[in-house]
């Protein structure tokens, strides 16, 4: 039984507490995609952790995989091993062969880069974590697997392969001087050598590297379950989001297959939950047809969005909603839910199930709108169009709902769906009719304890 947890919108829609909450009945956690520019949060007994690399699932003592289609960084695969083990946690975490290592020079170009964009204004706003020069050297041919590390000679080869190619980027195409760099060994073959041929060391000792494809197979063939756990959103998928203003990888149900080496009958035969914001957040730029207010920075136009009375309202549900990237701590752009977006997400993932969350940052509010449709040249769109020079032209129908009250929303996990707020429960079925798609839980707080379970797809 397999269970693909992937996030809806624009990533940061509570992925992490969903692994957290279902996760009991698993007995594998396995991320699919991505890296260490996926902040999740997990609270567990009162105590919050912040994971960027390791899966959910650790906090609660299941095995965790990096599969194949993540771009590890071992620095932080270590620290964040390290912080857990300090708190008394004991992580078991496996690491794909096959994946892919960011290496120091990663992270130097991935700033380099966006700050050459940012002089035209095309910047994508990463986390500057890597990740996306990562993917491209993964794409070129020329990247550096976990597989690798393991070897020195095939690690020493393969350094003296890529780091030249680095050097030029930099001296030739940037005009920088890599001895002014701030960290100038990221282009020295000799000190990349010897740091990552003692992590390839570590890894081994630790028993941590796997193939990903045969050790998931293998555990399903024992009996054990399995959840899949996708980083970002739908809507900054590489291939179905607004592209450029996307991540490097595919965090839709499509990639758990790719990302894993198993079957898409696997991933098919299994639930694919689809996780929900009650409302709509982004950091970064790009479109955002249901906007309330604007970040400087981030949001195209500001000097109309970041003024009157919408940014207001979205300085309220940020703050109540700690709308906070959990990586770069920077603030997220606030704006309705927008529904052509996830009839989009229903379409691509195939959503058996949702997880809708926060519906409590709303209560209070006398009126809550959603975006219903868009309206692009005249013509009336329930979904979003291909591209996002289209998407960016296109204006959002309102529909409206009567707000609910601010309750006690930890009796209300306690006693169920039918406590929930009658306009609140109003405002989640129409989200579940829309999408085609029964609710499975509601998120009505950060802990565990805060969530309204309706139905467990592991029974």
């Amino acid at each position: 039984m397999t269970v693909t947890i992937v996030g809806s919108q624009l990533g940061d829609e509570g992925k992490g507490g969903v692994v957290d909450l279902f996760g009991d009945a698993a007995d594998v956690v396995a991320r699919y995609q991505g890296g260490d520019n996926a902040g999740h949060t997990v609270v567990h007994d009162g105590e919050k952790y912040k994971l960027s690399l390791v899966p959910s699932g650790a906090v609660r003592g299941k095995v965790g995989v990096l599969g194949n289609g993540c771009v590890v960084n071992p620095r932080t695969l270590f620290d964040e091993i390290e912080t857990l083990q300090e708190k008394g946690l004991d992580p078991d975490v496996r690491v794909a062969e096959r994946a892919h290592v960011i290496l120091p020079f990663h992270r130097v170009l991935d700033g380099i880069e966006e700050d050459v964009k940012s002089e035209d204004d095309q910047e994508v706003g990463t986390t500057g974590r890597g990740i996306g020069p990562t993917y491209e050297d993964k794409a070129g041919r020329r990247g550096i697997r976990v597989g690798d590390l393991l070897d020195p000679d095939v690690l020493r080869d393969r350094l003296e392969y890529v780091v030249p190619q680095k050097r030029a980027l930099v001296e030739d195409v940037y005009g920088a001087d890599v001895s002014d760099l701030e960290n100038p060994d990221a282009f020295d073959v000799d000190a990349l050598f010897e740091e990552f041929r003692e992590i390839g060391e570590r890894l081994a000792e630790g028993n941590m590297t796997v193939n990903a494809s045969a050790f998931l197979t293998d555990a399903m063939a024992d009996g054990e379950t399995v959840m899949f756990e996708g980083a970002q959103g739908t809507i900054i998928d590489i291939d179905h989001g607004n592209y450029p203003y996307v991540t490097s990888s595919n965090p839709t149900a499509g990639g758990a297959a790719v990302g894993t080496g198993l079957s898409p009958t696997v991933i098919a035969d299994g639930e694919i939950v689809g996780i929900v914001k009650a409302y709509l957040t982004r950091v970064g730029s790009g479109p955002l047809p249901t906007e309330l207010g604007g970040v400087v920075g981030d949001t195209p136009d500001y000097d109309e969005q970041g003024d009157g009375e919408n940014e207001e309202l979205a300085t309220y549900i940020r703050e109540e909603g700690g709308e906070y990237g959990t990586v770069t701590g920077r603030p997220r752009r606030v704006g309705w839910l927008d529904m052509p977006m996830l009839r989009h997400s229903a379409r691509v993932n195939g959503f058996t199930g949702l997880a809708i969350n926060h519906i409590d940052v709303l209560a209070g509010l006398e009126e809550v709108k959603v975006g219903h449709s868009y309206e692009l040249d005249g013509e009336e769109l329930l979904a979003m169009p291909p591209t996002t020079e289209e998407w960016g032209r296109c204006e959002a129908n309102l529909k409206s709902f009567d707000g609910w009250d601010d309750v006690d929303w930890s009796a209300v996990a306690d006693e169920g769906y039918e406590a929930i707020p009658e306009n609140a429960r109003t405002y989640l079925e129409y989200v579940a009719d829309e999408l085609e798609a029964d609710v499975y839980a509601v998120g009505v707080g950060p802990g565990r304890g805060e969530t309204v379970v309706v139905e467990n797809p592991y029974e």
